[in-house]
């Protein structure tokens, strides 16, 4: 069933929830479609009275804020351990390429690479548990992930729910295009980073010792 359509059957206060929780723990490091599912409930408040944006994008602010600072914690306990355990049960998403392309990204870009992680796919997901494991100071960490998480929340709920309102009569026959417009800025990014995480993986490869 459609994703918006599937909203549409369940209460306002359950839809705060889901966009909380989906977001939640896509940012503490589970890979789910959380863009998705906000662009759809963002969409869903611009057609629906029952649904209030503010709340709406209260609630994707807290789940995305909550769940990296829970993946924080983990990654900071868990260690390099912690990635090598993901890999083995996420290997697409935690494969040491990908892993090795994000943590360049930390090395580059400090606690501006959670911060602009946010608004990645697939680094959305290691932001929090990388950020952990790499013991970045927590203060730096937090800040980024306030920031990142108010602005990626809460402008992706606001920008979706005015265009809704503005092109409301147009968004009703062709609502599925903001989610096809959602899912082809995720899949570019992923691609695109895919194909970094494979470069990594190789000069990893050419980088470690032969052994006898």
């Amino acid at each position: 069933m459609h994703v918006q359509e599937w909203l549409e059957t369940v209460p306002a206060v359950a839809v705060y929830a889901l966009v909380g929780l989906v977001i939640g723990l896509e940012s503490l490091g589970i890979p789910l479609p959380g863009e998705i599912i906000l662009v759809s409930s963002a969409l869903l408040a611009s057609q629906h009275g029952e649904i209030d944006p503010v709340v709406l994008g209260a609630s994707a602010t807290a789940g995305a804020i909550i769940g990296d600072s829970i993946g924080y914690a983990i990654g900071r306990k868990g260690g390099r351990p912690l990635l090598a355990r993901l890999g083995n049960k996420f290997p697409k998403h935690f494969s040491e390429g990908h892993i090795a392309t994000a943590e360049r990204s930390f090395e580059k870009w400090g606690m501006w690479a959670v911060f602009f992680g946010r608004f990645v796919a697939l680094l959305r997901i290691f932001a929090g548990p990388l950020a952990g494991v790499l013991r970045m100071p927590y203060w730096k960490f937090l800040i980024a992930n306030i920031l990142g998480g108010i602005l990626w929340a809460g402008g992706t709920t606001a920008v979706i729910y005015y265009v809704g309102i503005v092109a409301e009569s147009w968004l009703k026959r062709f609502s599925w295009l903001g989610l096809v417009a959602a899912v082809l800025v995720g899949v570019t990014s992923m691609l695109v980073l895919k194909r970094k995480a494979k470069k990594a993986g190789r000069n990893l490869e050419k980088a470690e010792p032969q052994v006898p």
